[in-house]
């Protein structure tokens, strides 16, 4: 539901570039690449571990031409040539330096998303849009399951999201 919501906020068109920052998993590249094929996506990740379930993840799901950069952010976004049009921060959002350094690599007219399960990353959010503007939308998923003979439902971490626009 999370990355869906991703998705959609990132709103993908043919020809655009992603940047995945702290992809994680990489499903969020993955899915924007699946939705529009003529897109191009590159995932940046520190994890080693990570940065091979990435790949494999990529070749399983048919888009192997994910590209994967591994190396600590903001660092290795400044040497990158490709401004993206769109760019996700799903790891590392109350990192100083991320999404400064993203915001700065954004074409004009581009659009930031980022999600944040802890409070430090949604203090970062709040402050930053403060200072950017944007939208700020809480999703929280719960799920049916048993206790004893009995049903509940089960609250997951709530994600808040940020989605703005970078003007001129």
């Amino acid at each position: 539901e999370v990355r869906a919501s991703t998705i959609a906020a990132l709103s993908p068109q043919p020809g655009q570039i992603l940047w995945d920052i702290g992809a994680g998993s990489g499903s969020v590249a993955i899915e924007f690449l699946r939705t529009v094929p003529s897109a191009k996506a590159v995932a940046f990740e520190k994890n080693a571990e990570r940065v091979g379930r990435i790949a494999r993840n990529a070749l399983a799901l048919g888009v192997p031409a994910l590209e994967i950069v591994t190396g600590t952010v903001p660092d290795i976004l400044t040497s990158r040539s490709d401004a993206p049009d769109r760019i996700f921060v799903g790891g590392g959002v109350s990192a100083p330096g991320v999404l400064e350094a993203g915001w700065a690599m954004l074409k004009p007219g581009g659009r930031l998303v980022a999600n944040a399960a802890t409070l430090e990353g949604e203090t970062s959010l709040f402050a930053w849009r403060a200072a950017h503007g944007g939208d700020l939308v809480r999703l929280s998923i719960e799920r049916l399951e048993a206790v004893g003979s009995f049903q509940v439902w089960k609250p997951a971490i709530p994600v808040t999201q940020y989605c703005g626009v970078k003007r001129g």
